[in-house]
Parts: C-alpha cells; sequence; structure tokens
C-alpha cells in the first residue's frame, strides 16, 4: 500500500524558546524568511504525500493561517501590483491540509492517535515540528523512508548516526540483523539511554508507520500521564517486523536554540540573495 498520508505533531508548548512562544507557535518561527513549519510541509509534499494533517493545541490556532489566504495583505499586494511578493504570500501547497486538535498535552502517542481516522487503515508519514531536514538536490527524507516501507511492509524509524551526546537525548535503536546497507531490523527502541548506548542508529524525527500503530498505541500504558510513540512502536517490535532506515539529509533539531541558529545561518548562507554579503559578516566575525 502507498504512503500518501502524513502526520506533522505540533502540539508542544516549544518552552526552550520562550518568551517569544508565550505568543508565537515555535513551528512557525522563522529559517531566515521561512517558517519552520514551511520546510516540513514541503518535505512531505516533495515524497508524494497527498494529504497532512498536523495536530495543534489550543494554544496554536495560528498554524491555522500559514495556510490560509491573507485577505487584506493580498488585497494590498494586487493594489500596488507586487506580483513577486503575492506569488511568495500565496504559494501552492499541493496537499489538503487538515487540522486535529490535541486538547490535553498526554503525550506524541496520544497525538498520533488522535488522526486514526484520517489514516483510515493506511501507512502514514510522521514528520516531527521539531526536526528539519536539508537534503539539496538528493532524495527527500520522507520519500527515502517510504522506498524502505515498500522494501519491507513494516514500520520505519529514520535514523542516523549521531555524537553521543545527541543520543543520550533522542531514541536509540536495539539492532537485530542486518537487512541491506541503509535497512536494520531492530528489536526495540530505548529513549535517552542513561547506560551503555546500544547502537549507533538515533531517530530522529521521521516515521512510516504501518496501519497496526493505531492498536499498539491503545495497548500502550501511560508514563506520568503522556503515551509515548515509541513504547507503541516497541510494542509492535515484538510482534510485526520494524526497520531502521539510515537517511541521508542534513539534520537541524529547532527544537532548541543551537540546531534553531545552525539551520537560520546555514540557509541564508544557501540563499543566492543572502550569501555573499552574509559570508564576509561571518568571516569578520572570526577575525
Amino acid at each position: 500500500m502507498s504512503v500518501k498520508k502524513a502526520i506533522i505533531p505540533c502540539a508542544g508548548f516549544g518552552t526552550r524558546f520562550l518568551p517569544v512562544t508565550k505568543v508565537l507557535p515555535k513551528e512557525l518561527l522563522p529559517i531566515v524568511d521561512t517558517p519552520a513549519l514551511s520546510y516540513i510541509v514541503d518535505e512531505a509534499v516533495a515524497s508524494g504525500i497527498e494529504e497532512i494533517v498536523i495536530v495543534i493545541s489550543p494554544q496554536k490556532e495560528d498554524i491555522r493561517r500559514l495556510f490560509e489566504p491573507n485577505v487584506a495583505l493580498n488585497a494590498r499586494l494586487e493594489e500596488v501590483d507586487d506580483k513577486e511578493s503575492y506569488l511568495l504570500a500565496n504559494k501552492p501547497i499541493n496537499a489538503k491540509i487538515s487540522f486535529v486538535t490535541q486538547e490535553t498535552m498526554n503525550g506524541n502517542g496520544n497525538a498520533i492517535l488522535l488522526c486514526k481516522e484520517f489514516a483510515n487503515g493506511e501507512p502514514v508519514a510522521v514528520l516531527f515540528g521539531d526536526d528539519v531536514m536539508y537534503s539539496g538536490s538528493a532524495t527527500p527524507v520522507t520519500k527515502q523512508l517510504i522506498d524502505a516501507y515498500e522494501k519491507t511492509g513494516g514500520t520505519i524509524v529514520g535514523c542516523q548516526q549521531t555524537p553521543e551526546d545527541v543520543a543520550r537525548r533522542c531514541g536509540v535503536m536495539i539492532v537485530d540483523k542486518p537487512v541491506s546497507d541503509k535497512i536494520t531490523k531492530i528489536k526495540g527502541i530505548i529513549e535517552k539511554p542513561q547506560g551503555e548506548i546500544p547502537s549507533k542508529l538515533v531517530s530522529l524525527g521521521r516515521f512510516i508507520l504501518s496501519p497496526d500503530i493505531f492498536d499498539a498505541i491503545e495497548k500502550t500504558p501511560e508514563t506520568k500521564g503522556e503515551v509515548y510513540l515509541t513504547e507503541a512502536i516497541n510494542l509492535l517490535a515484538e510482534t510485526k517486523g520494524v526497520y531502521a532506515c539510515e537517511f541521508e539529509a542534513r539534520r537541524y533539531d529547532i527544537g532548541n536554540k543551537e540546531g534553531y541558529l545552525e539551520a537560520t545561518i546555514e540557509y541564508a548562507l544557501r540563499d543566492e540573495n543572502l550569501k555573499k554579503n552574509f559570508k564576509k559578516y561571518i568571516e569578520s566575525i572570526k577575525a
């Protein structure tokens, strides 16, 4: 079954970016001039996704506005005949966007479970709103994972090999056996390992979930009032095939300030209109 639907969880409070996230969802923070969420949606669409549901909280209704026309702005841009700005403000999305509200912050597993009706028995891609992936002209990360799903038929966890300090903040694969150069069957995931790190493969915010994930989430016990997606995936790994796919891309963890600043600087250096003078500025700081 082909993967044509995606879920983007965006309901968290974003406390690491206070005070700005008191009034602005962190997914709307700009990387140069583009909201971080737009890069994630673009990745999904470039991967062949046709329907996207974004999970928001009651405090994040502003996210809806990113995907709606700004009537007053459009009228002004038409009045002054600013075609370039009009096109930027009304860039086609090429996917159907809908929203689900997570009323209580009770875990990313429950955020996914809210989308069971949306999935309607189909596999779904999941793209966490904290992770922006730059693939350049290469295959988008979500498409890499879709290709792995089509080869294996099982849930796919997008992974890379990371430094130890990153691994200890994320989920690390307990590996079983390799399927190919980039795909490895796993026995489970250890979230934020405290002891020995079980492998070099670290989960970094991209998944393809088989339809049976929703039953697994419903069977997953709460931990301090929350249900975690990784625990549901661990249940699947006990009875079904679950696989890690090592993807190729530059990943930015925009859930923390350092990762967000790295993304902003590197995207600016890729911008044809900015890179020359901005590079000179960066070099002047080094001097």
